[in-house]
């Protein structure tokens, strides 16, 4: 009798568990939204993350995601519900082509022990415009054309084939940009930054991480005072700075810009844009340029080595060259308190 008890009553923690990860791991609402049309979205949570993803007509809807954030890992469906209606206002509704989901805080005074973590997954047609902020989360974009200003402070920015102007920030994470185009502003004060895949106006900023670069076309700007960069496969414009690491550029089709005042430099640039400028105040500079194209060369440094050097009038010893290579063109500014190693291949 006492193990028929005990089977029973496993059985019934069993089914209790399951009821409260179904709580948590399923959406807690999920409403159509294939009926509407939705031009615009507004959403505000400052529990959770929010993304927002372009899909067909007849898949669109938005799902709430509903969690405990403090010591609790569960709770059912009825708590949850009874938390809702005691703390917070949810709102998710459609008007005048503009879709709003904000979930809500009703006392500023409610502790992180009896808090809920409230993300939004939202799928819509791909032809909206965005304005999203969480303060407990991250957010990702996917698929959408429109204008798009987001930001959080508690998690990191993840932009996958967006179009149109696009302008995100985070003092909590990292960003991760690719297959997306036109105007792309970013930030962060707390993580990396990785962009693969881009083209349009490109600015890209962390006071906290490294940056890491590839396959982007146009008038990229990169910028960390915490770490190093990497940029490979440039084409267009590109100016990089960072006060905190080394900067390797490779592939480079493009004008240059770049500069670092705490670690070495490896440039090597295939094809020339308008000019190349690079300087470093606290290492070495590795520069690697084509050699049949016409040259205005200033290079400055504690020792200079250049190999391949042809067809050059003008002055040169062991700290410095001014002077034109094959009559003159493109200008070549290179200067650090190191040394200089100039290949011309």
């Amino acid at each position: 009798m006492k193990k028929i008890f005990n089977l029973i009553l496993l059985l019934l923690l069993v089914a209790t568990v399951r009821a409260q990860v179904k709580a948590t791991d399923e959406p807690f609402l999920t409403k159509s939204l294939s009926a509407e049309s939705i031009r615009e979205i507004f959403s505000r949570t400052s529990g959770g993350s929010i993304s927002v993803s372009g899909v067909n007509a007849g898949e669109a809807r938005i799902e709430v995601f509903v969690y405990p954030s403090g010591n609790r890992t569960t709770l059912t469906k009825e708590e949850i519900q009874k938390k809702l209606d005691e703390d917070y206002e949810l709102t998710v509704s459609v008007e005048n082509a503009k879709l709003t989901a904000v979930a809500k805080q009703k006392s500023s005074s409610i502790s992180w022990k009896r808090a809920l973590a409230i993300s939004f997954k939202i799928f819509v047609p791909k032809n909206v415009s965005t304005d999203l902020s969480t303060s407990g989360g991250g957010i990702t974009l996917t698929n959408l054309s429109g204008t798009h200003n987001f930001s959080t402070s508690g998690g990191g920015l993840t932009i996958d084939m967006l179009t149109g102007k696009i302008r995100g920030r985070t003092s909590g994470g990292g960003i991760t940009v690719k297959n997306t185009g036109d105007d792309i502003d970013l930030a962060t004060s707390g993580g990396g930054i990785e962009a693969d895949n881009c083209t349009g106006k490109i600015s890209l900023s962390t006071s906290g991480g490294r940056i890491e670069l590839s396959s982007l076309q146009g008038t990229i700007d990169a910028r960390t005072s915490g770490g190093p960069v990497r940029a490979n496969k440039i084409s267009g414009e590109l100016a990089v700075r960072t006060s905190g690491g080394s900067v390797v550029l490779r592939d480079l089709a493009c004008s240059v810009n770049a500069h670092t005042s705490g670690g070495n430099m490896e440039v090597a640039i295939r094809e020339l844009g308008k000019f190349i400028t690079v300087s470093n105040s606290g290492g070495n500079i590795d520069l690697e340029v084509p050699r049949d194209k016409g040259l205005d060369l200033k290079l400055r440094a504690e020792r200079i080595k250049v190999e391949g050097m042809n067809n050059f009038t003008g002055e040169q010893d062991e700290h410095k060259i001014s002077g034109k290579m094959n009559g003159g063109g493109i200008p070549v500014d290179a200067s650090t308190s190191g040394s200089i190693s100039l290949a011309l291949r």
